[in-house]
């Protein structure tokens, strides 16, 4: 418990708060928990109380990137899972995550495979996940995973990296993770600046946890306002020409169309 913290990030009143907070009480190895929010309501802090759950309010106004600075900033350990408050994690997570770092001499970021949670129903497989579990290939090979290189093609191509999957090192990370700007692409353009920094991307191609897709999520939200599109050809911009860029953006729009 003196190394690793799950920050849960709440929301207004999700219905799948308490769900999530017991898949990390129920973790095979404990840790710390601690929960943050910038929309305190007597939903959240009921939940808190409950679980026996430490909670920090934000003054700022809500804002993603704010909202999971504040998180990450609130944690003293070495390492930080900071977690959507709609998603659970298997038992095994916590576990897996600390073993497979503590067998790199620099891990920068731990993350695993996921499934989907979809009207209560596990996804183990639809064209979204097929197109990921392709692109993030190569880091299974474990040479491969202090490879800029290596990290920068696979995230030329789209991110294949879910946020709540990944745990981060501090002690190897800059103080301040995500940019404001990006709506959707906030992780990506993460993930972006830390394919940069000397250190290993540790990859679990097991899935680990489960990401849920629901209307009311906010990743629904904004590829149905079609901003996702739009950021991902800016990030892309990143790392193609811009033909090159609207040419992938096409293909990778398909692929969300699996979220709607």
């Amino acid at each position: 418990m003196e190394e690793h913290t799950f920050v849960v990030c709440a929301y207004k009143e999700s219905e799948y708060l308490e769900e999530c907070i017991k898949s990390l009480l129920n973790q095979s190895v404990q840790s710390n928990i601690l929960m943050t929010t910038s929309t305190d309501n007597e939903y959240i802090r009921k939940l808190s109380d409950m679980y026996n759950i430490t909670l920090k309010v934000s003054k700022h106004s809500s804002d993603i990137a704010r909202d999971w600075n504040f998180a990450y900033h609130s944690v003293l350990t070495k390492y930080v899972t900071i977690v959507h408050q709609d998603d659970i994690y298997d038992v095994d997570y916590l576990k897996t995550a600390l073993n497979t770092m503590a067998e790199s001499k620099n891990p920068l970021i731990f993350f695993s495979q996921y499934y989907e949670i979809r009207d209560n129903k596990k996804i183990t497989n639809n064209f979204n996940l097929k197109i990921k579990k392709i692109l993030l290939r190569p880091l299974k090979v474990k040479a491969f995973r202090c490879s800029r290189f290596i990290r920068r093609r696979i995230l030329s191509f789209g991110n294949p990296i879910c946020c709540p999957a990944v745990t981060y090192n501090r002690d190897l990370l800059p103080s301040t993770l995500f940019h404001e700007g990006f709506k959707s692409n906030i992780d990506w353009e993460a993930w972006e600046k830390i394919s940069k920094l000397k250190g290993d991307f540790v990859y679990c191609s097991t899935p680990l946890m489960g990401h849920r897709v629901h209307e009311a999520s906010t990743t629904t939200k904004i590829i149905n306002s079609n901003l996702r599109t739009k950021e991902d050809y800016e990030m892309l911009k990143k790392f193609w020409p811009v033909p090159i860029a609207k040419l992938i953006n096409s293909f990778y729009k398909k692929a969300e169309q699996s979220n709607q």
